[in-house]
């Protein structure tokens, strides 16, 4: 890990309105996170990394290593809520079968710690971000690194969007609040 900078409903912890989000970009070989704090409607970086398996291992293995990872960040970072980014389903299903096992596994490990789960499509997730859900991968990266106000682009890639599924949770979770 690199400290760096479904249920749908959030915390917000009244003394202090904060929030904190873990966000997720599932795949086996890695798995992106970020966790953000949401404060008074302003977002703060508390870290992002990835989770990364060896590819020598078998699929159990890998699935093992990812479940023991995001334990130990739920113990460390104890998020309120998660995003979850939804499976993207191109032209490689061998690929997309994968991450959806991956996927899985985040899921189990925020269900049995008791965290909400939202989950977003890739598209939903550009269109929170940027405005536009057709965005590309540079734009996306450019407004988490405005909307955090960081002086460098988050890298790896995985761990940009892990911290995209974030933001997208907090928007998503501010508009429904707002017609409950």
């Amino acid at each position: 890990m690199k400290d760096e900078g479904g249920i749908s409903s959030f915390t917000l912890h009244p003394s202090s309105l904060l929030m904190r989000i873990l966000g997720l970009d599932p795949g086996t070989a890695t798995t992106g996170y970020g966790v953000i704090d949401v404060v008074d409607g302003r977002f703060q970086l508390v870290t992002y990394g990835v989770i990364t398996t060896s590819p020598k291992d078998d699929a159990p293995q890998r699935l093992q290593v990812i479940y023991r990872e995001l334990n130990q960040l739920i113990d460390t970072y104890q998020p309120d809520s998660a995003g979850v980014e939804e499976v993207f389903f191109g032209r490689n299903i061998t690929t997309a079968i994968s991450v959806g096992q991956a996927r899985g596994v985040l899921l189990l490990a925020l269900a049995n710690a008791n965290i909400p789960i939202a989950e977003y499509s890739p598209p939903r997730i550009k269109d929170a971000v940027t405005g536009y859900g057709k965005a590309n991968k540079a734009q996306v990266q450019l407004m988490v690194r405005n909307l955090l106000d960081l002086e460098e682009t988050p890298r790896p890639d995985d761990a940009a969007d892990g911290l995209a599924v974030a933001i997208t949770h907090y928007q998503y979770q501010r508009f429904e609040s707002l017609y409950d």
